[in-house]
């Protein structure tokens, strides 16, 4: 980002920060992170300008910049920001988007084979010692699964993940 975009940025986080209208600083600063791969920065400048359009009581104006902050944190990740996100959506009377069988998430590889491990009965240290991740790591990728896959137990893993065809064989767990 050049240092004329940079500035237009802190601009506006400055100002909304302050309470101050930001008038079209907040459109300018969303343009020009929409053009960087900051992400996150995008994100909050998103939230922050959604949330000052909420105050103004601009609630059309607020869910469209909220509904954007709250697609982009959830993207990559960002389970606090899209908390946030989804909080103020919902103040403006929106809500942020399910997942449903007809807008299915993938399952990243790492997701996939811990669930394909978790299905067949291997447990959060063992597959965490066989993937050399800690077995936060492991509960943290079976919730995503399970949101994913639109399940609650380990018993229904098995049976809701797709076969692929062409892949390896299963990794049996080691104890």
């Amino acid at each position: 980002m050049v240092a004329a975009q940079s500035g237009i940025v802190t601009e506006f986080f400055d100002t909304v920060t302050a309470g101050r209208c930001p008038g079209r600083a907040g459109p300018r600063a969303i343009d020009c992170l929409g053009r960087t791969r900051l992400r996150v920065d995008l994100g909050r400048a998103h939230l922050v300008y959604g949330e000052w359009l909420r105050r103004q009581r601009r609630r059309r104006d607020a869910r469209e910049q909220l509904g954007h902050a709250y697609q982009i944190f959830d993207s990559i990740g960002a389970a606090a920001f899209a908390e946030r996100a989804r909080i103020e959506l919902r103040a403006t009377g929106g809500h942020a988007r399910q997942h449903t069988i007809e807008t299915p998430d993938t399952l990243t590889a790492q997701e996939a084979l811990i669930a394909r491990l978790a299905g067949e009965g291997a447990s959060n240290p063992e597959i965490a010692a066989q993937l050399f991740i800690s077995p936060a790591t492991v509960a943290y990728h079976l919730r995503k699964v399970f949101t994913k896959l639109g399940v609650t137990s380990r018993r229904q893993l098995a049976p809701a993940i797709p076969a692929r065809q062409g892949a390896a064989p299963p990794v049996t767990p080691q104890g």
